[in-house]
């Protein structure tokens, strides 16, 4: 699969956020305003580029039935596949945990306006989302998986950011007392879902 072909289509054709519905809970959240969202964007960014292609090889190397068959040919029968979930969340929350110790030492700013959102990273669904697709697609590649994560990692940046843009102007606008909040907040997810679907005609 062209590498171009697949960031454009894992940003804007498979966004985690308007495709898939995937880590809604932060994104609600947090897209109050636009620099707290790109502080979270690109830290999921970064989460989902420095697990996706990590766990690419354990599935490869490890997991996946016939992996193990460059260690020893006694063990190309041997299936793991089944601990994937479980191997997969220990690799995100490792390195979430390291992202939110260097946020804290280096951006203690935006370490204390992420809050708790910031360790919640490591049950943000997306994260894993990325890597069950990628366990479900059988990309070819450790290039193919880093560009599909760094792609999602962009479509989840530009979904929240453009959801914070929207929050932040709707402040001087006069919303109905009733949709004040989330009310309207979910109306304007599922408008930017429908207009991502526009997307889906790329031809890619």
């Amino acid at each position: 699969m062209d590498l171009l072909n697949l960031f454009i289509k894992s940003v804007f054709v498979d966004n985690m956020i308007f495709a898939y519905f995937l880590g809604m809970c932060s994104y609600l959240a947090v897209s109050k305003t636009v620099k707290t969202s790109m502080g979270l964007g690109i830290a999921v960014t970064f989460v989902l580029v420095a697990t996706v292609p990590v766990n690419y090889l354990l599935h490869t190397y490890i997991l996946k039935e016939g992996a193990m068959a460059w260690i020893s040919p006694q063990l190309a029968g041997m299936d793991l596949s089944f601990l994937s979930f479980i191997l997969f969340i220990a690799i995100i929350a490792s390195i979430v945990q390291i992202l939110e110790m260097v946020v804290e030492k280096f951006a203690p700013a935006l370490y204390a306006s992420l809050g708790i959102f910031l360790p919640l990273i490591a049950v943000n669904c997306a994260i894993l989302g990325a890597s069950l697709f990628m366990q479900q697609r059988n990309f070819d590649s450790l290039g193919e998986s880093t560009v599909y994560a760094l792609g999602s990692g962009i479509g989840w940046l530009l979904a929240i950011l453009g959801m914070a843009a929207i929050r932040e102007h709707l402040k001087y606008s006069k919303v109905p007392a009733p949709l004040r909040g989330l009310g309207i907040t979910f109306i304007i997810a599922g408008l930017m879902g429908l207009a991502f679907m526009g997307f889906m005609g790329i031809k890619l």
